[in-house]
């Protein structure tokens, strides 16, 4: 198991380690251009579960912003603000890109992802180039898991009523 390719990825240095390793380049795939606004600014949509953010980034200080508020104020939960950057850290650039995004529906969780996923998006449109190291690490896919509906005859989606012989 010495190869790069056969080794286990259990961190975000070991998954930037691996896409440096078997990033490519082929003439033959069509150059991607940059896609930004009037402003210099990338805008992409994210999603996951049933939340949707609209993500714009721009070069800056790392400043996050959601629905108005800093990151630290609207995702209190540590490892909800870990998933966000995770897209930032895998590219190497962390601190090099003010995010400013709106979130709706869903609960945090699903925000988070689909913050994560929008800033991937966005990330690939301003430089095209990071695309290989974020699709090579999961970013780019959106998770399409969503909660099953509720059955009529039944307590939720799968749960059955208690069964009573008497």
């Amino acid at each position: 198991m010495s190869d790069t390719q056969d080794a286990p990825t259990r961190t975000l240095a070991d998954l930037k380690n691996l896409a440096v390793a078997t990033a490519v380049e082929t003439s033959d795939a069509p150059k991607r251009e940059a896609k930004r606004d009037a402003l210099g600014r990338s805008y992409a949509t994210g999603r996951r579960k049933n939340a949707i953010a609209r993500v714009w980034i721009k070069p800056g200080k790392g400043e996050i912003n959601v629905n108005g508020k800093r990151v630290g104020q609207y995702f209190a939960r540590p490892v909800l603000r870990m998933l966000i950057t995770q897209p930032f850290l895998v590219t190497d650039r962390y601190n090099q890109f003010d995010v400013f995004c709106t979130c709706t529906g869903g609960g945090l969780s699903g925000q988070a992802g689909a913050v994560r996923h929008g800033i991937s998006r966005a990330l690939t449109y301003y430089e095209p180039d990071l695309r290989g190291v974020l699709k090579l690490a999961g970013f780019l896919t959106r998770d399409s898991r969503v909660v099953e509906r509720k059955k009529y005859g039944r307590a939720k989606a799968r749960r059955s009523f208690q069964f009573s012989k008497r």
